[in-house]
């Protein structure tokens, strides 16, 4: 049984940072392209960032280009996003998700094809 989880979202000020969590269990973890995605209510669920199976290669939304980064560690089964010069923007429900394929495009191909985690909060006031 594949499980997602996600922790670190919270309530920030604009400016300021957070560091987010996604534990993933049940595959095999570097079989896996990882993605961060986003979403509002009333919107669609949109790509924040997503990284290869071995963390080399790394793709980001335009909107937070130079302000997250996103990584892993295939040791610990764990992918992480450090998000800095936070933005009312940025406020939204953040998923993670693994997508079959060690591509960093694997979470984008076929999203009814990822497993999710649940989400964690964040939001940002101004």
């Amino acid at each position: 049984q594949v499980r997602v989880q996600e922790s670190g979202g919270g309530s920030v000020q604009a400016g300021g940072s957070l560091r987010l969590s996604c534990k993933i269990s049940g595959l095999t973890f570097d079989d896996y392209g990882l993605g961060w995605f986003r979403q509002v209510p009333g919107k669609e669920r949109e790509e924040v960032a997503c990284i290869n199976w071995n963390g080399a290669n790394t793709h980001y939304v335009d909107s937070v280009k130079g302000r997250f980064t996103i990584s892993r560690d295939n040791a610990e089964n764990m992918m992480y996003l450090q998000m800095n010069n936070l933005k009312p923007d940025d406020t939204a429900m953040y998923l993670c998700a693994a997508g079959p394929g060690a591509a960093v495009t694997a979470p984008l191909v076929d999203m009814a094809k990822n497993y999710w985690g649940q989400g964690t909060q964040v939001t940002v006031s101004s």
